[in-house]
């Protein structure tokens, strides 16, 4: 049977998530170029992650309480509109310090935006297309590593990271017309209140999907953060090489979602969960064979399959649990995204700078099965509660 049509604004919030997931990565991806041109270590340039993924993290909870009540359609056309004027103004920084100052500003469009588009679609689509709905929109991260983050590498390396910047702020303004002409106006979700946040922190269920998601992040942005790097020290990738890496890495991580957005509904939300969580573990636990830049396409494919499959299937994981809680749910989510990837690019770092880059994948490895674990947990806590959370 033919799956009805998802609405147009749908496609809007897609591009909009493929132009965020774009400028988040673009930093890893021109990571040798960050760190050549503002004439600091590869472990220092990678502190913009960790910086940025702070900000976002506590960005994410605070600003959903904030903007709870703004027209959707004003809210994100100009959150892009902020993600191109920061871009712009950090092309202009000369040194390593105002780049990092200009980064944490930046990046508050994303602690926007990914949740708050996710918990608009909700409201866009009956109950049974919500999962479908949400890791639809999120399909624009699996893209951004298809396209934005190999096409911003090989920008970089070819022309330096200011001009890969230049490249997302106008793909934000072009985002952010999209935005204002697909969405309808009007779209107000109703504001959280503190008893309703309330619920939220204090619900075990639910925070421990949130804290599934911040391990998960951990464990890959350990060797995430620091691909560029490491492939150039270990098997001597140059810039054209590291962006066919990344690309490669990327059609995987847009198999994988299209796979979630497509079953996901029919096998469950937890189950997906389960099944991309030990597909990273895989490619983890496998790294240490990758010698070769053929090995290692080959070792990357089950990371790419459940890299952005996990997180489609974390948000549609809450949205279906308690979806009158989902604006707050999901913003707390996407700080779980970013406390992860703050803590797994701080550990990184630490192993590059202490010549331990070996132990990256290792360390990566447990932190990933303490996420397995845990999410098992998760769901044996729920079928104790039964199928859904009372709300």
């Amino acid at each position: 049977m033919k799956q009805p049509a998802l609405p147009a604004a749908s496609w809007a919030l897609l591009a909009g998530n493929f132009v965020i997931g774009t400028g988040v990565m673009v930093v890893p991806g021109t990571l040798n170029e960050l760190s050549t041109s503002l004439e600091v270590s590869a472990a220092t340039a990678g502190q913009l992650i960790t910086a940025a993924a702070v900000v976002m993290c506590l960005g994410a909870p605070l600003l959903a309480a904030v903007v709870a009540g703004w027209d959707r359609r004003i809210l994100l056309s100009c959150t892009m509109l902020w993600y191109a004027a920061g871009h712009l103004l950090a092309m202009l920084m000369p040194n390593f310090g105002g780049l990092l100052a200009v980064r944490m500003l930046t990046v508050v469009a994303p602690a926007i935006f990914t949740a708050q588009a996710a918990a608009c679609i909700g409201m866009l689509v009956p109950t049974e297309q919500r999962g479908r709905a949400v890791t639809f929109v999120f399909l624009g991260w699996s893209v951004a590593s298809v396209l934005g983050l190999p096409i911003g590498a090989v920008i970089g390396g070819h022309f330096g990271w200011r001009t890969a910047f230049a490249a997302i702020a106008f793909l934000s303004v072009l985002s952010a017309y999209g935005i204002w002409s697909r969405l309808p106006a009007g779209i107000r979700p109703a504001a959280l209140s503190r008893e309703a946040w309330g619920r939220v922190l204090r619900n075990p269920l639910l925070m421990g999907v949130v804290s599934v998601t911040a391990l998960q992040g951990a464990g890959q942005f350990v060797l995430f953060s620091y691909f560029a790097p490491v492939l150039r020290q270990t098997l001597g990738a140059n810039a054209s090489e590291l962006g066919l890496v990344w690309g490669w890495f990327g059609i995987c991580g847009l198999a994988g979602n299209v796979l979630v957005s497509r079953y996901i509904d029919r096998i469950g939300a937890s189950r997906m969960v389960l099944i991309t969580t030990v597909l990273i573990g895989v490619s983890l636990l496998l790294w240490p064979l990758g010698i070769t830049l053929g090995w290692l396409a080959l070792i990357l494919v089950p990371w790419g399959l459940g890299c952005f499959a996990a997180n489609s299937a974390q948000q549609a994981r809450l949205v279906s649990l308690a979806p009158v809680l989902a604006p707050g749910s999901v913003a707390l989510n996407s700080s779980g995204i970013y406390v992860g990837q703050a803590v797994g690019a701080a550990t990184g770092g630490w192993l590059l700078a202490h010549e331990a880059a070996s132990w990256m994948s290792w360390v990566g490895l447990v932190t990933m099965l303490l996420a397995l674990a845990l999410s098992m947990a998760v769901d044996r806590a729920q079928l104790a509660r039964g199928a859904a959370l009372s709300v």
